[in-house]
C-alpha cells in the first residue's frame, strides 16, 4: 500500500508535453508546486486509454491552477508514445497531449506502484502525490474501467483543502463546501446541519 508512503522515485525516457524526447525524466524533479498525479494505462492505441488520457488533457489547465502536475506512465516505448502523440484522434491517436508520457518498457515502475497486472501491463492506476513526495490517495481501476478524472480532481481539491485548513473532508465533500475540524465536537456539530444530505 502506498498511501501515507513516500511515492517510488523513478528516472526514465518519456516524452514531454512539447512533443521532445527525453532520456532521463524524473519523478521528484517534476512535481508541481502543489503535487503531482501520476497516472498508469496499460498500452498505447488501444481503446478505453486514449479516453481517460484526452480527459486528462480537457482538465490539465485545472490541475495547474491548482498546483499539480500531471504525469502519465504506460509500458510502451518513448517513440510509441511519440507516434500516438503524432497520430490525430480521428485516426485512433491521442492528439498532441499537453503532460509527459513515461516510458515504463522494463515494467519497474508499475511494478514498484504495484499496478503491473499478469507481468504485462499496468492496471489504471492513478496516484495523487503531496508536494513532499507522500502519496495521499490511490485508486486502481481493472482494465476495462475507465477513470473519472473529475474524481480526481475532486480529491486533489480536498487534499489541498486540508494542508491548508487542517480540517477534513466529510463523504461527497466539494470545493467551498464546509469542512469539519477533526474532533468529536466538530464531527457532532457537522453531522447535526448535514446527516440527512449524506
Amino acid at each position: 500500500m502506498l498511501v501515507t508512503n513516500k511515492a517510488p522515485d523513478f528516472t526514465a525516457a518519456a516524452v514531454l508535453g512539447d512533443n521532445q524526447i527525453v532520456g532521463d525524466f524524473n519523478l521528484y524533479k517534476n512535481f508541481g508546486e502543489k503535487g503531482t498525479v501520476v497516472f498508469f494505462y496499460p498500452m498505447d492505441f488501444t481503446f478505453v486509454c486514449p479516453s481517460e488520457i484526452i480527459a486528462f488533457d480537457h482538465r490539465l489547465d485545472e490541475f495547474k491552477k491548482r498546483g499539480i502536475n500531471v504525469i502519465a506512465v504506460s509500458v510502451d516505448s518513448q517513440f510509441t508514445h511519440f507516434a500516438w502523440k503524432s497520430t490525430e484522434v480521428k485516426n485512433g491517436g491521442i492528439g498532441n497531449v499537453r503532460f509527459p508520457i513515461v516510458a515504463d518498457i522494463t515494467k519497474q515502475i508499475a511494478r514498484d506502484f504495484d499496478v503491473l497486472v499478469n507481468n504485462s501491463v499496468a492496471l489504471r492506476g492513478s496516484f495523487l502525490i503531496d508536494k513532499d513526495g507522500t502519496v495521499r490517495h490511490a485508486v486502481i481501476n481493472d482494465l476495462p474501467l475507465g477513470r473519472n478524472v473529475d474524481e480526481l480532481l475532486r480529491v486533489v481539491d480536498a487534499m489541498l483543502y486540508t494542508n491548508e485548513y487542517g480540517e477534513v473532508c466529510p463523504a461527497g465533500w466539494n470545493k467551498g463546501d464546509e469542512g469539519i475540524k477533526a474532533n468529536t465536537k466538530g464531527i457532532a456539530e457537522y453531522l447535526s446541519k448535514n446527516a440527512e444530505k449524506l
